[in-house]
This record gives structure tokens, C-alpha cells and sequence, in this order.
């Protein structure tokens, strides 16, 4: 098997994206009208909370043949080429687009290569560009490792043997990027597609301009070829549910306070993984990924929709693993609806209208992403420190740890557990004055320095 090295690509990566972060958008969901002007009317609210990139999820046309529920898909597409009429024209996303450059953020789309809706035109005028199974007929995509269906019947497999069709969804990328004027795109069920395909496809939308690729696998060799800048940090995640599950029984079902939302621990007597499976899980990124960014998150459209909330998952904990996303060296992602605190799965299939309320969260963001921006450490690729971690001597329960870039400088102290913890701070090069951004104290941190962390509790200094 070819190297990804043998072929990789110097990506051309934008400056924009050394201090970003990510926010989805569930257009669908977002709005009673569900459309591109009425989601306009978020824009400055979102600018305010610091959000940098906005991903929308796909804003093609959905297949009415086959689909599941009264709306179908998002990810079940009838044409590469038009905007789902339901959310507007393709002159007002590009409107839309234009907007959002004009408030200082970038713009994602998601791409749908594995695969097409049931009446995309491509099945009618080029039916030899789809997987055909035994029968002779086209068939759904199947998992490559056992050669069942995924269940995604509402689809059909595209065949990447055929070469028409791959300059076919090359030029059908390239014309949302000269088109549209979108900065990059987050790339659906990425591993199921050829990785050859992605050499030849990146280099292609790389000469036109610096972009942002994000691929949902967790694949090193996607990344580590520089075809993606980024893709998902999926076992990061699942360690994050773990933990919590594991914490849950300490608390015995009582309730923890986390900024006006009560959410009792989740409870999983199985689970057994602690803060120490952070740091083995960063050693095994590590070892993989010799070049590239991490996506870290608490929720996402699919962890919503088919695992559940982060309330659900992670209990009261979904605060601190929040904060533990947002100050890993990666790029931290908050879904739709998370900074009104959303204890909801939304239909995937159908609309299911986001209840913002008051935004309860807003503020929690808003300081994560602007402490990202002012304090190089957190930054996510020239600038951003690397994860020196800091004993405590609790280590088990207490993750702490400090990033460093010249003069600035973080410090992260977490407490893992649903009990109070007495941490040592051990280590050092981190000693100086700090600001603490929940809570607003300053004063001196270092080496020999003792915090009493209530159950749960996150801390972050810095010296910016």
C-alpha cells in the first residue's frame, strides 16, 4: 500500500484558521422558516459570542424518492449544483456568504461525496457511476468490513472506480468555491471514499485558493497527506462520555448546579475510565498524526440526534469536558442550540424548531472563544503551545496542564470527579501571574500551589 507521504501535498493552510473555531449549523432546525434570511438575523449574535466558522450543514436539494420521514435527509442530496428550495436561492446563500465575510467569520459547507439521493439526476443520465450490487442493480452504501448495508437506504453507493464521475464531483466542489465564495468544506463519511480520490480532488480546489477541509473519519492518513487540515477527534469524544459515565455513581443521582441548568451525573456502574485515559488517548493521537488538527466537541448533529444530548451523555460534567475541548490543542466545535443549553434531540428527518429561550450559555462561549483569540497558547497551528501536562497529585480525578507560545500562556485545571479535590500543582514553566477567565481572580500560579476544586470544577488562567 502506498504511503500517504509518497503523495502528500503541502496544504496551503489560511491564516484565519490558527485562532478558529467551529460552529454547526442546523439550517433546518434553526428558525420557524428554516430559510437563509430568517438565519441572517443570527449573524450578529453569533459574531458577538466569537464564533469564527460557521458549517452549514447541506443546503442542496433532498431527495424525495426513498427518504425517510416526512422531510427526508439532510445528507440524501437530488442535485450538487441548487440549493434546497425550502432554505432559499442560490443567490441569497451567496448573499448569505457574503454577509458573513463581511462580519470577520468564514463559511464550511458540507460535502455529500459517498453517496446521492434516489433521484439525483446522475442515476438517470449516468447510472454506470453508481456500485451495483449482485443483482445487477444499484445498491445503498454497505460497510466495507462486513459488505452490509449501512442502513442508509434512502441513498445510493457512488463508484469511485469511474474517473467521469470523480471530475464530476471535483467540478462540482469547485463550483461552490469560485460560485459561492465559501472557505472551505467538511467532508461526510470522508473514509468511505478513496483516498486517492482526495489527492486529486484537494489538489484541484487548493490552486484556487487557501482553504479549510475538514473530514469526518478519524483517519491519520487523511491528514497526515495534508489533503484534510482537520478531521474528528471521535475517540477523544468517546472517552469524554466515558468518563462521565464513570463518575456518575460517586454522586449518588444528586444534582450539580452548572450556571442556572441542573443536570444529575450520568450513571454507568461499567465504566471504569478516569483523567488518566486523556493523556494515553493524546500519546496515541500522537504517535498517528504527524501533522494536522483534531475537531473536539460534546455534541454534533449525529451525536444529537442518535446518542443524545450532551446532558444526556455526560450529565453535569458537560460543562467541564466543554472546557477541556476548547483548550486541547485542536479545533473546539459548538453545535446549534448548545448556547441555549438544549437538553433536546432534534428529528433528523423532520423539522424540529430549536428553542432558543435566553442563550443561558452564551457567556461560557463567548469567553472560550475570546480567550482563544487573544492568547496565542490556545492558538490551533503556527502559534498554539503544545499540551505540557501538570501533576497534581490526584492525577486520577484532576487533569491540569499549561500551553505556552513566547510570552502567553494558559494554565487548565479540571476536576474529573463529582467530589471535592485537593490539587498539588507539581511541574514547571508555568509560574506567573494569572487571570481566571470564569471567575475573574488574578493573582500569582505556580509549582507547590494548592487548589481545593469543588465537584466538577474547571479552572482556566491566563497571563492575556
Amino acid at each position: 500500500m502506498e504511503d500517504a507521504s509518497d503523495t502528500a501535498i503541502d496544504t496551503p493552510v489560511p491564516d484565519w484558521l490558527q485562532w478558529s473555531n467551529l460552529y454547526e449549523v442546523n439550517l433546518r432546525q434553526y428558525t420557524p422558516e428554516g430559510t437563509f434570511a430568517a438565519f441572517r438575523n443570527h449573524l450578529p449574535r453569533l459574531r458577538d459570542m466569537g464564533v469564527d466558522i460557521l458549517w452549514f450543514m447541506p443546503v442542496q436539494p433532498v431527495s424525495r424518492e426513498r427518504r425517510k420521514g416526512p422531510m427526508g435527509s439532510p445528507y440524501a442530496l437530488s442535485d450538487y449544483l441548487a440549493t434546497n428550495p425550502d432554505f432559499g436561492s442560490f443567490e441569497e446563500f451567496c448573499q448569505l456568504v457574503a454577509e458573513i465575510h463581511r462580519l470577520g467569520m468564514r463559511v464550511i459547507l458540507d460535502w455529500v461525496p459517498n453517496h446521492t439521493g434516489w433521484d439525483h439526476s446522475w442515476i438517470r443520465e449516468h447510472p454506470d457511476w453508481y456500485i451495483r450490487g449482485d443483482s445487477g442493480k444499484i445498491i445503498d452504501p454497505v460497510n466495507p468490513g462486513t459488505g452490509e448495508s449501512w442502513g442508509w437506504t434512502d441513498v445510493a453507493a457512488l463508484d469511485y472506480g469511474n474517473p467521469e464521475m470523480r471530475q464530476a464531483m471535483i467540478d462540482a466542489m469547485t463550483y461552490w468555491v469560485r460560485e459561492s465564495g465559501i472557505d472551505g468544506f467538511r467532508a461526510d463519511v470522508a473514509h468511505g471514499v478513496p483516498v486517492d480520490f482526495w489527492e486529486e480532488c484537494t489538489r484541484t480546489l487548493y490552486a484556487i485558493r487557501p482553504l479549510f477541509m475538514l473530514a469526518e473519519a478519524e483517519d491519520s492518513e487523511l491528514v497526515n497527506s495534508g489533503y484534510f487540515t482537520a478531521d474528528y477527534g471521535w475517540d477523544m469524544h468517546h472517552l469524554f462520555n466515558e468518563i462521565a459515565k464513570s463518575l456518575g455513581g460517586a454522586a449518588g443521582g444528586r444534582q450539580l448546579d452548572q450556571g442556572n441548568i441542573a443536570a444529575s451525573p450520568v450513571e454507568d456502574s461499567t465504566a471504569t475510565a478516569d483523567a488518566l485515559e486523556i493523556d494515553r488517548q493524546l500519546s496515541r493521537q500522537a504517535e498517528r498524526y504527524r501533522r494536522g488538527l483534531k475537531m473536539y466537541f460534546t455534541s454534533n448533529h449525529d451525536e444529537n440526534a442518535w446518542a443524545g444530548t450532551e446532558f444526556r451523555r455526560m450529565g453535569a460534567a458537560h460543562l467541564v469536558f466543554a472546557v477541556l475541548a476548547a483548550t486541547l490543542r485542536g479545533i473546539p466545535l459548538v453545535y446549534s442550540g448548545q448556547e441555549a443549553a438544549m437538553d433536546r434531540q432534534l428529528a433528523f428527518f423532520e423539522k424540529d424548531e430549536i428553542s432558543w429561550g435566553d442563550y443561558p450559555y452564551t457567556d461560557f462561549y463567548k469567553a472560550l472563544n475570546e480567550l482563544r483569540h487573544r492568547n496565542r497558547a490556545l492558538w490551533n497551528t503556527e502559534g498554539g503551545g503544545r499540551v505540557v501536562k501538570i501533576p497534581t497529585g490526584v492525577d486520577r480525578w484532576v487533569y491540569a496542564f499549561t500551553r505556552g507560545f513566547e510570552t502567553d500562556r494558559v494554565v487548565v485545571v479540571l476536576n474529573l470527579s463529582t467530589h471535592p479535590r485537593e490539587a498539588v500543582l507539581g511541574g514547571l514553566g508555568y509560574s506567573g501571574e494569572y487571570k481566571r477567565i470564569f471567575g475573574g481572580q488574578s493573582g500569582f500560579l505556580g509549582p507547590g500551589d494548592t487548589l481545593v476544586l469543588e465537584p466538577l470544577e474547571y479552572r482556566v488562567y491566563s497571563n492575556r
